[in-house]
């Protein structure tokens, strides 16, 4: 399983995708992973699934480690993703729920009231000590290569459990949240706690950053994502500040709430297709790093017009302090890997010379112009 005979003696210190995390534009390597890098569109992937439930994948720690190096081996990204899902740390501490194919996350209960708040205890490092040794095992096997460890945002998990699934419009979870603002409060407060614990756990065995995704943040106004989701976020990101990892912060459909979202403690600020990376920079200013953005539907595009788009955001990510190469959401399950790994490749091969011809800030380790 190992990447390299010689990777354990390795660490991830001065890897190009902790450096542009930290504000640092490398002028020899412009740093590329994906979200949802390991999963449905890989071969290799659907193989060591096949037959085994989603939940379930995720508490085998050999599985684990497999399912996560898979896109290391393939495409030689700088970062690997922890494998597992937003809701393993409810699921850890006994909330009833069900990854359903083709639906999503599925309550067995929809949170309703106070009543339900004492499911949601803190995690417990024995809560998810597959979690540990899975870490564990993907430390040593990486090597040089960071693994980043991730973790679901207070407002997208208290939207699965007041909605009991997937949503369109959230609107169980709006009317709650202005409608008895103080029980949000304790629900979003238990639940930070449990996203913070569950990060804690994967970088207490090794992870080398972390990732809070508020997958469903761009349903609130400025207003409100301000008053009722970014103060949980910053509770989980300011617990991974005393922690000494890089924080990467992203949701989707957040253009205009992405000040919002560095203020609650990012060092990274994840950002969708919808703006180009060097308008999302000027937006939340020079304090933050930023990640994306190629827009995961132009995967299916003839290669020469998809190729310059590649370029048009590394061009656009070269203005910011600094930058990490992602697409703008997840990888769609019909990708084609190859398509991936042409990407990859054009990113490491051109994205220096690109980065010199946009007038990137040279690396000083403190993202100033």
């Amino acid at each position: 399983m190992l990447l390299d005979p010689g990777s354990a003696r390795l660490s991830p210190a001065s890897s190009p995708f902790l450096a542009a995390a930290r504000r640092q534009q490398l002028q020899d390597r412009v740093p590329v992973w994906f979200m949802r890098q390991a999963g449905r569109s890989l071969p290799e992937y659907r193989r060591v699934r096949e037959g085994i439930p989603m939940l379930e994948s995720c508490a085998r720690p050999d599985l684990v480690a497999e399912i996560t190096l898979q896109p290391l081996r393939r495409y030689g990204v700088d970062a690997a993703i922890f494998y597992s899902d937003i809701m393993v740390p409810l699921l850890a501490v006994g909330v009833e729920l069900d990854i359903v194919p083709g639906r999503g996350p599925v309550m067995a209960h929809r949170f309703a009231g106070e009543a339900d708040l004492a499911a949601l205890r803190p995690v417990e490092p024995t809560d998810v000590g597959y979690v540990t040794e899975a870490v564990q095992i993907l430390v040593r096997e990486l090597g040089e290569v960071p693994l980043i460890g991730f973790a679901g945002a207070p407002f997208t998990l208290a939207s699965y459990l007041v909605e009991g699934g997937p949503s369109k419009d959230y609107a169980r979870t709006k009317s709650l949240m202005v409608g008895d603002p103080e029980l949000w409060d304790a629900l979003c407060r238990r639940l930070a706690d449990i996203s913070a614990g569950f990060l804690a756990a994967q970088v207490a065995a090794g992870a080398s950053a972390v990732q809070l995704f508020d997958s469903w943040a761009g349903s609130l106004s400025a207003e409100d994502y301000g008053r009722y989701a970014q103060p949980y976020a910053a509770r989980v990101l300011q617990r991974m500040a005393e922690l000494g990892v890089p924080r990467i912060h992203f949701g989707v459909g957040t253009a205009e709430l992405l000040p919002l979202m560095g203020a609650a403690g990012a060092d990274v600020v994840g950002v969708d297709w919808r703006l180009p990376l060097s308008e999302a920079s000027r937006r939340i200013g020079p304090a933050y790093a930023v990640q994306g953005n190629l827009d995961p539907a132009l995967l299916g595009a003839p290669w020469p017009v998809l190729a310059e788009r590649v370029r048009a955001v590394v061009r656009s990510g070269a203005l910011a302090p600094g930058h990490i190469f992602n697409l703008g959401h997840g990888v769609p399950p019909d990708a084609d890997p190859a398509v991936l790994g042409r990407i990859v490749d054009l990113v490491h091969e051109e994205g220096p010379k690109l980065r010199r011809e946009a007038g990137a800030q040279p690396a000083d380790g403190r993202g100033s112009p």
